[in-house]
Formats: C-alpha cells, sequence, structure tokens
C-alpha cells in the first residue's frame, strides 16, 4: 500500500515537472528565444547557393563552395523566397 501511495505521488510530481517545463517554454519563445540548432548557413549564403544553383553550377559544387553538404542546401534553397527588387 505504501508504494502506491508512493508511486501516486511520483506520478504528480512528474505532471507538475512537465506543466512548468512546458510554460517555461512558451514563455521563453515569447521572448523570442529560438530553440534547437543554430542555422547553417546565412540568408547571404541562401541567396548566393540559389543565385549559383539558377545559373548552372550543380549543388554538390555549390554547396562545397558554402562548406554545408548538398542536403543543407537543397532545404535552404527551397524555403528560400528571393527579395522583390521593386517591380
Amino acid at each position: 500500500m505504501v508504494l502506491t501511495v508512493f508511486a501516486g505521488i511520483a506520478e504528480f510530481e512528474r505532471s507538475l515537472i512537465a506543466e512548468r517545463t512546458s510554460a517555461g517554454c512558451l514563455a521563453a519563445q515569447k521572448k523570442g528565444i529560438r530553440f534547437g540548432r543554430p542555422p547553417k548557413l546565412t540568408i547571404e549564403q541562401i541567396a548566393l547557393g540559389h543565385r549559383l544553383c539558377a545559373e548552372g553550377t550543380p549543388v554538390r559544387d555549390a554547396a562545397r563552395i558554402l562548406n554545408c553538404h548538398q542536403a543543407t542546401l537543397y532545404r535552404a534553397i527551397g524555403r528560400f523566397v528571393p527579395a522583390s527588387d521593386g517591380d
């Protein structure tokens, strides 16, 4: 019986910890804190990779120039939205 009470208390404490953790993450996101790994390529590097590939450079060579893996470049180019020139 004592073990059942301890198990119930431990389960309750675990749910409190999970609730506080998620609340802390939401508060940090509202403050603008990013989670996860920092991006490998800057916006300028992504634009350069997009331009190189548009000019006919193979993605593998463009990735070598930018010092990243070709899958990283493919993924970044897929999300890339070029800036308009004001036309």
